[in-house]
């Protein structure tokens, strides 16, 4: 029998997580709990532990010492490759090879591989929902364009639409916006805004350096610096000029208007 979500509002609970690697303590009594329908964002900067703190919660790593759960599930007490069907993974790095058109791509989703299983075909109804994530995502004049003739922002729009194919109730974004002009970048914000709008109870976690990346739907937040959890909680209580400034180490004046965030340097 599939592996099923608990019946819990508790999407996601660290409690006091360490990772040592090598000798280095990556993550430091990390805890975090996000509810359903939640949408976080993980900032700090670059080696703080976000990614690896990403990868606990996506069930690739276990943490060295405290506890982890997943959709109800703590790890090391769980089937973690039954596990991580449940949830919805977007690696800007996909390690996608061939030529394959975008509607393609968002059929691995059903298969959560990286091609196409030789001699599989879609049931009508997974075509009918490859292509309705494609529209979500703004890409419906792109379903039959190629993997390699696709910009960064289109790639990341097509890996957010494969990653719902299997309808997760929880998604993982790493730093989608890497590598994205304005544009790019702006509407894969808005797509996310509108997933999020469409999908209510979806439960998201999203890592980035840049506070000009998080889409207005952003509820919470939590700052890493270290490996260490400097504030956790609603957005507009950890995002602040004072707190964002000890976390990246450097005077910024954070300032938000028509929901989006910003930075400037120094403070005002």
């Amino acid at each position: 029998m599939p592996l099923a979500p608990a019946r819990t509002d508790v999407v996601l609970n660290a409690d006091k997580v360490d990772l040592v690697r090598d000798g280095r303590t990556l993550l430091d009594q990390v805890s975090m709990t996000v509810l359903a329908g939640e949408h976080w964002a993980l900032l700090g900067p670059n080696g703080a532990g976000k990614s690896t703190l990403l990868g606990i919660l996506g069930a690739y790593t276990h943490p060295t010492r405290g506890t982890a759960e997943i959709l109800g599930h703590r790890l090391g007490r769980v089937n973690v490759h039954e596990l991580r069907a449940l949830i919805g993974q977007v690696n800007p790095r996909h390690p996608l090879q061939s030529a394959r058109t975008v509607r393609e791509v968002v059929l691995t989703g059903v298969t959560g591989t990286i091609e196409l299983v030789p001699r599989w075909t879609p049931t009508a109804d997974e075509l009918a929902r490859a292509d309705e994530l494609v529209g979500l995502m703004g890409l419906d004049h792109r379903a039959d364009a190629r993997w390699p003739t696709l910009s960064q922002g289109e790639r990341g729009r097509t890996l957010i639409a494969r990653a719902l194919m299997p309808d997760p109730p929880l998604l993982l974004l790493d730093e989608p916006a890497t590598g994205l002009d304005l544009a790019a970048r702006e509407r894969l914000l808005a797509s996310l805004d509108e997933l999020r709008q469409r999908r209510r109870d979806l439960t998201t976690v999203l890592v980035t350096h840049h506070l000009e990346e998080l889409p207005t739907s952003t509820t919470h937040a939590l700052l890493l610096n270290g490996g260490r959890v400097l504030a956790a909680g609603p957005a507009d209580e950890v995002l602040t000029t004072e707190q964002v400034s000890v976390c990246f180490e450097h005077p910024v004046t954070i300032s938000r208007h028509n929901g989006r965030w910003a930075a400037t340097a120094g403070t005002p």
